[in-house]
């Protein structure tokens, strides 16, 4: 598995990123075929929902609107988040015969959450429990959400991390969730969720020694990222789509 640690200049190209990576592994594009694990990390905040979310339930849109926080739709499904410094977005994109699990959707989030708790598990030196289908959470509390996306040969498994963002920017952008897991137990934002209080790199480190990933990927995305751009992540009608 190859790493690509690149933050691109824009909310909607890092979203493209995420796409333009499946993209290249669907088409077992060389670098690809063992697998790709991304990092990056915004340097503004942003709000980004789920392929299915309606963005006038799950978004606050006047507080987003008056504070120049941008909307943005991914292509995966899951709830709706916020990034923003201090929070680690990573991605797994993987061709489908890796390995058995990754055969069907629940095992799928099983195989790859379990890894990535074991991961953080042995950085914090708590116990880290995956919660809800695809929430990471140290004593009920949430720090991680993750979703996928599944092509014919290939699939994206991507999420965040809370290592030390300004949760204020989720309870000033989210209203309650039309859907929570039993486990949040009707909690605010501010009671919800918690920062590990974790570097980056340390994160970084240990999610690449868990899934053997070393050495960079060369591979040109440039253009197809600016092309998944100019046709979906930054058109207004697909981000804000109600």
């Amino acid at each position: 598995m190859r790493i690509l640690d690149r933050t691109w200049p824009t909310h909607a190209e890092n979203l493209a990123g995420d796409e333009a990576l499946l993209d290249a592994c669907e088409q077992g594009i060389q670098g690809t075929e063992h697998g790709v694990l991304r990092f990056y990390e915004s340097s503004t905040p942003c709000v980004v929902v789920g392929y299915g979310n309606r963005v006038a339930v799950e978004v606050d849109m006047a507080a987003c609107d008056a504070a120049g926080i941008p909307i943005l739709r991914r292509a995966s499904g899951g709830g709706t988040v916020v990034l923003g410094p201090g929070c680690l977005a990573y991605s797994v994109v993987l061709p489908m015969d890796a390995h058995p699990e990754l055969a069907t959707i629940t095992g799928t989030n099983r195989w790859v959450m379990e890894r990535n708790r074991k991961a953080i598990e042995a950085s914090l030196g708590r116990p880290v429990a995956i919660r809800g289908y695809t929430d990471l959470a140290v004593d009920e509390l949430k720090f991680s959400g993750n979703a996928q996306r599944r092509r014919r040969r290939s699939i994206l498994f991507h999420g965040t991390f809370l290592l030390s963002m300004d949760l204020g920017w989720v309870s000033g952008c989210l209203p309650k969730p039309s859907w929570e897991p039993d486990y949040r137990k009707g909690r605010p934002h501010t009671e919800f969720l918690v920062n590990l209080g974790l570097s980056g790199e340390i994160v970084r480190i240990a999610l690449a020694r868990e899934w053997g990933a070393a050495g960079g990927l060369e591979l040109k995305l440039d253009g197809a990222v600016s092309l998944l751009v100019e046709e979906r992540y930054g058109r207004p009608e697909w981000n804000r789509r109600l």
